[in-house]
């Protein structure tokens, strides 16, 4: 641990990617697909005596533990790993181009999981554990990122609990008192056993519901990381259907508090999980939607007896309950009863729901991506105690100094952030919109490459859109959206301020 921790952080990134090479290499060696096993065989190869060659280079090379360089190492990972991922994916699927290639790569690093390959059999199996197995690496690498970088900075969402300032918080701590390679390292054999005994569990659990071992193991390396890659085109086209989709459900929670996982960040052990704002809200969101969609039936929708019965009633409950979790979690898969869901309530396609549930996002310090529901509870409770304020001018707030610091510096926080993140909405919206997209799928792309949500793409509007439709420009502004999404805008400004960087 003490040789790997005293290399640069980037060179165990591409070490890691580079061993990762030989997972689909194997599969399709296993297959006989020799000539998809070639180029991730060779791939990971060249790159590790490329890894090694610069590794003997950097090892004695003394370092500079500025707290924006962290920040600057995991915005590098994003612009170097997807390029070093997609030459292998580029050599395996000759039909497509480097662009393409870097394109899928960056989707499933960010856990985006925007594909440009609609039908699922236009990409060999192998390539489909490739895509899976880079997202499920994305997520793993942003629990790691959260807790050993973004934390100690207050950055991350942790700034509207922690009452410092973002971008600063405890820097000495990663400043002074351990290397980012040391700390990540710390960090990641603290959660990786359970990050991977759960995808290991839930990978056993779908095998057992009917699914075969690829896209049992994809869905669970989609559902631990959120970014709902399918070898088989979503959860329809699977074989353990309700016992998968429940299975699937149950683990999805992972993404809704961390809580869930060790080492969380700033958790009172003592309050019980029921009592966590995030579970709350979460909770309620789950509550409210589906019943909303369930009750429209009777406010004036559909008025047929088919769908009057019972059983097509508890289906069409499920399907909004499912799906409502899966785009909270920003992990996109729907449930095979979501077109009932539909049909029940009499909304053909409910995108602005799952516009806005994409947006909320999951919890911090999760896999999830979006604004995240703490900010958005500390806006609540910030909101509820001005209207408080309004009746009763002379009333205390109350509830300790933490509920206080959740109201005050937390929502100041918390509002800056969703204006950044409205900001970043308007401005690649109006970027894709030059390249020749009409508005309305400008502003969905824009959403679902900001909340890491790709599926928003054909679920959010009538007609399903396309990611192959863009072009090259608009493919690179998506994806520097991605990264932006995933790295969050505060963390960015923290990374560009001038006065960060003299401190």
């Amino acid at each position: 641990m003490h040789r790997l921790s005293s290399l640069p952080l980037m060179v165990v990134l591409m070490a890691i990617g580079a061993v990762a090479m030989y997972i689909p290499a194997a599969h399709a060696l296993a297959t006989r697909q020799h000539e998809i096993a070639r180029p991730f065989f060779y791939g990971g190869t060249v790159f590790l005596l490329l890894v090694a060659m610069i590794g003997i280079a950097t090892a004695n090379r003394p370092s500079r533990p500025a707290a924006q360089g962290h920040l600057g190492t995991l915005v590098a990972s994003y612009l170097v790993l997807p390029l070093m991922f997609a030459v292998p994916f580029e050599q395996a699927v000759p039909s497509t181009g480097f662009t393409d290639a870097w394109f899928e790569m960056i989707s499933s690093f960010t856990t985006t999981g925007a594909t440009l390959f609609g039908e699922p059999g236009r990409l060999p199996p192998s390539v489909h554990l490739w895509r899976a197995l880079v997202g499920w690496l994305g997520g793993f690498y942003v629990l790691v990122a959260a807790v050993a970088v973004l934390a100690p900075l207050s950055l991350g969402g942790v700034e509207v609990i922690s009452g410092k300032v973002p971008g600063r918080g405890n820097a000495a701590q990663i400043t002074r008192i351990a290397d980012p390679s040391e700390r990540m390292l710390r960090h990641a054999t603290l959660l990786f056993p359970a990050y991977a005994g759960l995808t290991g569990m839930l990978w056993v659990l779908l095998l057992l519901a009917g699914d075969n071992g690829l896209t049992a193991i994809c869905h669970a390396m989609s559902t631990l990381s959120t970014s709902g890659i399918s070898p088989s085109g979503g959860l329809s086209g699977s074989q353990s259907g309700f016992m998968g989709e429940l299975m699937i459900f149950i683990f999805l929670f992972a993404a809704v508090s961390r809580r869930l996982m060790p080492g969380a960040l700033m958790v009172d052990r003592s309050t019980k999980i029921g009592r966590d704002p995030e579970v709350q809200l979460a909770a309620f969101l789950l509550i409210g939607v589906p019943l909303v969609l369930f009750l429209r039936h009777w406010i004036g929708a559909i008025e047929t007896e088919e769908v009057q019965n019972l059983g097509a009633g508890g289906q069409a409950m499920w399907g909004g309950l499912f799906t409502t979790l899966s785009f909270l979690t920003t992990t996109g898969f729907e449930s095979r009863s979501w077109a009932s869901s539909q049909d029940w309530s009499g909304l053909g396609t409910p995108g602005l729901i799952l516009l806005g549930l994409a947006i909320v996002g999951g919890g911090v310090a999760t896999t999830a991506g979006g604004v995240k529901l703490l900010r958005v509870y500390a806006l609540y409770r910030h909101a509820e105690r001005e209207l408080e304020r309004i009746v009763h001018p002379s009333s205390i707030g109350g509830k300790g100094p933490v509920a206080r610091r959740l109201r005050r510096e937390g929502a100041y926080v918390a509002w800056i952030f969703f204006m950044l993140f409205a900001f970043s909405i308007a401005v690649v919206t109006a970027a894709l919109t030059l390249t020749g997209l009409q508005f309305e799928p400008a502003m969905v792309l824009t959403i679902a490459a900001l909340t890491t949500t790709g599926p928003l793409a054909a679920m959010a509007v009538e007609t399903p859109i396309g990611w192959h439709e863009l072009d090259a420009a608009a493919k690179l502004i998506a994806a520097a959206a991605m990264v932006l999404g995933r790295m969050e805008t505060l963390a960015i400004l923290a990374l560009l301020a001038p006065a960060s960087w003299r401190r």
